[in-house]
């Protein structure tokens, strides 16, 4: 468990081991997506990618949800269909989708469209869709989260846009792969989810998050984006 980790710009919750965590979250998103279930008739949550979720979104899709009142969709995509093995979309459809019967989900990526126009589809989607939940957030060894890298060149158009999603080129940048094109939520989009959560595994990404929080430099340590928001402080899981 640590002992060095403190902010009160965050709401930290440190777990004993891997499946405590996962079952966490995974009740943590359940209580959410339920109460606004019960207050608006639907809910909305924004995923991620990656391995450090997918087995919480498992856990999640066996849990007691009305999945057809959630409509779901995602913090960020590569530019890749979204039948593509190596898409966020992929990864959503076989770790959650084919268990949650009923939820709807929109990809971010649309088949033989354009990526400019994808990024026009995912804004005008956020418009007329309710506010999101909750949003689950991951957050790379560099301080990266959704797809916004420190050193991308699109990043300082991302963080100052006043729409929720963004397409952003991110040539150069080690934690992008090889898979530089994206789109991405926004500060703005953000900002729009009622939770935030951010699921962290690993004494080094908790090293990440403190030197990011002792910064205060969000082009360095985008994570700021996902912390430095009005409303409810970042909800922080992490289990080493």
């Amino acid at each position: 468990m640590p002992t060095a980790f403190s902010s009160d710009r965050v709401e930290f919750i440190a777990h004993r081991e891997a499946d405590g965590w996962i079952e966490a979250v995974a009740a943590d998103m359940a209580k959410i997506l339920t109460t606004d279930i019960a207050e608006h008739g639907r809910a909305r949550m924004l995923l991620s990618g990656g391995t450090t979720p997918a087995p919480v979104y498992q856990a999640l899709a066996e849990l007691d949800v009305l999945w057809d009142r959630v409509e779901v969709s995602l913090a960020d995509e590569r530019w890749l269909s979204p039948q593509d093995r190596d898409s966020n979309a992929h990864l959503v459809r076989e770790s959650f989708l084919k268990r949650a019967e009923g939820a709807h989900f929109d990809p971010l990526v649309r088949i033989g469209k354009p990526l400019p126009e994808c990024v026009y589809t995912a804004n005008l989607q956020a418009q007329y869709s309710l506010p999101p939940s909750v949003v689950a957030l991951g957050m790379g060894n560099d301080g990266h989260t959704c797809s916004l890298f420190p050193g991308s060149r699109d990043l300082p158009r991302a963080l100052e846009s006043t729409l929720p999603y963004a397409a952003l080129d991110a040539t150069g940048c080690p934690g992008s792969n090889q898979w530089p094109l994206r789109i991405t939520l926004t500060p703005h989009g953000l900002r729009a989810c009622r939770q935030r959560l951010l699921l962290l595994r690993g004494k080094q990404k908790l090293e990440v998050l403190q030197h990011a929080l002792d910064s205060n430099d969000v082009q360095q340590y985008p994570i700021l984006a996902a912390i430095d928001q009005p409303g409810p402080r970042l909800r922080v899981h992490w289990a080493d």
